[in-house]
């Protein structure tokens, strides 16, 4: 039976003909619709951000105005461009690309996509992504302005409620949130955190 991931689905082809590197950026416009994340003259931080579809769709929604700040071990795709875009390429546990992101800072929102590299074995994979979902809420928890919103893709094992708990002291709301952009097969899912406290 062939991969259902192998072939461009409805998604794939509606972002290559869009512009964007990656069908994830409808995952980010229906948690925007539902939540109102983005406003124009807003400081955005994207965790993870490459190739840039999530960036991509952040410039184009702020349309000139406010900063994109998009950091990742790899680089942007070339047509991930914009005047009020600071690219950090690194690692995101170093101090120095920390220290790098916080000049940029503070932030109204904290998005991030980002994956680990998947070993097909759902345990590793799971606990993988569990470490960037921690990495994730830390950064929010320390470079989001207060009433700041916040938003991580996360694998579904049962550690959601144990993340959502941890987000609960962070935030006034915090809720899972599974866009309909996902592949029906796929085991991710987005927490979403509201209001900074």
């Amino acid at each position: 039976m062939a991969n259902s991931y192998e072939k461009p689905d409805f998604w794939s082809q509606k972002a290559f003909k869009e512009g964007y590197p990656a069908r994830s950026v409808y995952k980010l416009q229906e948690i925007d619709q539902k939540f109102g994340f983005l406003k124009k003259n807003f400081k955005v931080l994207d965790l993870g951000a490459a190739p840039g579809s999530w960036t991509t769709f952040v410039l184009r929604q702020m349309e000139g105005t406010g900063k994109v700040v998009s950091c990742d071990l790899n680089p942007l795709s070339k047509s991930v461009k914009g005047d009020n875009l600071v690219f950090i390429q690194g690692d995101l546990l170093q101090k120095e690309i920390v220290d790098k992101i916080k000049a940029e800072g503070p932030f109204d929102l904290v998005i991030c996509d980002a994956a680990p590299k998947t070993t097909g074995n759902r345990v590793v994979d799971t606990a993988s992504s569990v470490g960037l979902v921690k990495m994730a809420i830390w950064y929010a928890e320390i470079m989001l302005k207060q009433g700041g919103n916040f938003c991580v893709k996360i694998f579904q094992n049962g550690d959601q409620q144990t993340m959502l708990k941890k987000m609960r002291e962070v935030f006034t709301q915090a809720k899972g949130f599974k866009p309909q952009a996902c592949r029906a097969e796929s085991f991710e899912t987005f927490l979403i955190g509201l209001g900074k406290k």
